[in-house]
């Protein structure tokens, strides 16, 4: 179980490390695309992948572009919600994404419903209601509402969640997909990065480098300790998805309250518990 919590652990610095980039002056696009820069690196470093299987006729290519511009694109989303709504609201609409992959893989990978996910779809959906529930003026940050942003990460990685179930249905091998994302994603975030140094004359700096690449380091280490939780425990992947999910929700509420003071109303506290009940039902129902 020390890969799922080094995994947990690396998710919930992500979130630290964009709530950060304000206080530190970060500009967020530029750690962006660094952070593809890290990821892109580690893995061809770390897994090794072989690249011939992507001239192949039947790499999901689609999903690969889909997921080159979605990847970069949901992350400033993820960027802007730790911001307005707080690392607690916004972790655990990120990990309750996981019911728009799970109604997706009933309706369009025809797997059964059972109860207990039924049962947990339906906890999931009152517990994101309860999350993103508006506490007041606090809650909007120039003018926009405190459950917007909560909503695009939940159903940015829902989109994201589906792709990788589409990509990975296709056979390409997990590290030439991963390394094919990110090289994608790095792509966009130039071509961001780019438009903005043109019409904002933003500049690049040293410090928005190094900071892209340590969140890169954070990225990379979510996504290789889940894949080595998953390889220590072979038999038990409901475990480990459990574990991952209620450890990044928990562990984001612990540090977005004690850490930061995030301040939540009653209700989207019971959302955050609500949010605990429903990944623990779907992961062994």
């Amino acid at each position: 179980m020390i890969y799922v919590l080094l995994s947990v652990v690396c998710s919930v610095l992500v979130s630290v490390l964009l709530k950060l980039s304000r206080r530190l002056s970060i500009d967020v696009g530029q750690a962006i695309a660094w952070n593809y820069v890290a990821t892109s690196a580690l893995t061809a470093l770390v897994f090794r992948p072989s690249l011939s299987v992507l001239s192949s006729s039947q790499a999901p290519w689609l999903g690969f572009i889909g997921l080159g511009l979605l990847l970069p694109l949901i992350f400033l989303a993820l960027a802007a919600s730790v911001s307005s709504a707080g690392i607690v609201r916004t972790d655990a609409a990120q990990r309750l994404s996981l019911l728009i992959s799970l109604v997706a893989a009933f309706l369009l990978f025809g797997e059964t419903l059972s109860v207990g996910k039924g049962a947990g779809i339906a906890l999931g959906l009152v517990a994101l209601a309860c999350m993103v529930w508006r506490v007041g003026p606090a809650s909007e940050r120039h003018g926009e509402p405190g459950w917007l942003w909560p909503l695009v990460v939940f159903a940015g990685f829902g989109a994201i969640d589906i792709l990788f179930k589409r990509v990975a249905a296709a056979g390409t091998p997990f590290a030439a997909s991963l390394q094919a994302m990110f090289a994608l994603a790095l792509v966009v975030s130039l071509l961001i990065l780019l438009w903005r140094r043109w019409h904002d004359r933003t500049f690049f700096t040293l410090r928005d480098a190094m900071a892209g690449l340590l969140l890169g380091l954070a990225n990379f280490g979510n996504i290789v300790f889940y894949v080595r939780g998953h390889q220590a425990l072979p038999d038990h992947p409901s475990l480990v998805f459990a574990s991952m999910n209620l450890g990044v929700v928990a562990l984001g509420a612990v540090v977005g309250t004690m850490a930061f003071r995030e301040r939540l109303s009653w209700i989207n506290g019971v959302g955050v518990a609500l949010a605990l009940g429903a990944i623990g039902v779907i992961a062994w129902g």
